[in-house]
Formats: structure tokens, C-alpha cells, sequence
């Protein structure tokens, strides 16, 4: 089977974040798997928590990182996140790209969720790619006050090159 690229935007955004060898993460929308791939390819004692609401990108996710799965260091479930039980008490990080949920509607439950479970000092990372530059704004504009009005701090990063915002930091 051949290797699949991982993209620039999804390295970018894995270095961002810096996970640490015992990191327990959550990724919300875990499509093709490559943000999984490169996460628990730093991992040792930590675990990635995947889902997806879609089964194409739970399938996709587990067949491109099946020997972490079966090493235990990465669990994918179909499943969307206001219904998610995550199977850790404690996250030291949750990430998405491109997850619309935190900007298109009322997302107070699912960011009440991600707040309970995100340790102090932990972060919740939300990457936006846009085609059009004007969609940024009202992008940054309601994740930022969906993620504010949980609790969290808020900062915005943006790479150019690569169309993406992160989303971080929890008070």
C-alpha cells in the first residue's frame, strides 16, 4: 500500500500544537486520517480520540492508521461530538479543521463538553481553511464567541500561506 502525503496545512497545524509523548487528545472530524497519523506518530503513553460523524472517514481513518489502533494509541468512533461520551476524563488538547459546527450554529453544548473535559492549561485548536478571504471574519467572529462564552480563552493565529486560524486556550 502506498504512503499517503500528510499536508502542509495538517504539519503546520501537528507542530502548532505540540503534542507530547502522554498527551490524550481529541480530534473532532477526523476525515482521511492524516492529522491522526502524524499525531500518534509522536505519541508514547498518550492516546488520540478520533471521530467523525461521517462512516467514510471513520473507515479512512482507520485503515491509514491501523497499527496505531492496534497499538491503542488511537480510538475512532462514528459519532458526533454533541453525543460523545470521550472515554478520557482529562484532554490536553482538541483540534478540527474545517469543523463548520463552531461557527454556522448555536454550538453552546458541544463547547460546554469540550470545556468540562479540557485540562487547566489545555487547549482547543480549531483550524479554518477559507477559499474566499471575507469568510474569515465572520468565521474567527462566532467560534471565538462560541468558545468565549464556555470559558475559554481566546487567541487567533493566523498563517497565511496557508489559510489557516487556530483557536486556543482555555482560562
Amino acid at each position: 500500500m502506498a504512503v499517503q502525503a500528510i499536508p502542509a496545512r495538517i504539519r503546520w497545524a501537528v507542530e502548532f500544537m505540540d503534542p507530547q509523548p502522554g498527551d490524550h487528545l481529541l480530534e473532532i472530524g477526523c476525515g482521511a486520517g492524516a492529522a491522526a497519523e502524524l499525531m500518534c506518530s509522536r505519541l508514547e503513553t498518550g492516546k488520540l480520540f478520533a471521530i467523525d460523524r461521517s462512516e467514510s472517514g471513520v473507515d479512512r481513518t482507520k485503515r491509514r492508521c491501523a497499527a496505531y489502533v492496534a497499538a491503542g494509541r488511537l480510538t475512532v468512533r462514528q459519532i458526533d461530538l454533541a453525543t460523545l461520551r470521550v472515554p478520557v476524563k482529562r484532554l490536553h488538547k482538541v483540534f478540527a479543521f474545517n469543523v463548520n459546527l463552531f461557527w454556522v450554529r448555536d454550538c453552546a453544548d458541544e463547547v460546554a463538553l469540550l470545556h468540562e473535559r479540557v485540562l487547566p492549561g489545555g487547549a482547543v485548536h480549531l483550524f479554518f481553511e477559507v477559499k474566499l478571504p471575507e469568510q474569515m471574519k465572520t468565521i474567527v467572529e462566532n467560534a471565538s464567541a462560541a468558545l468565549q462564552g464556555a470559558g475559554f480563552r481566546v487567541s487567533v493565529v493566523e498563517n497565511k500561506e496557508l489559510a489557516v486560524i487556530g483557536i486556543i486556550g482555555k482560562r
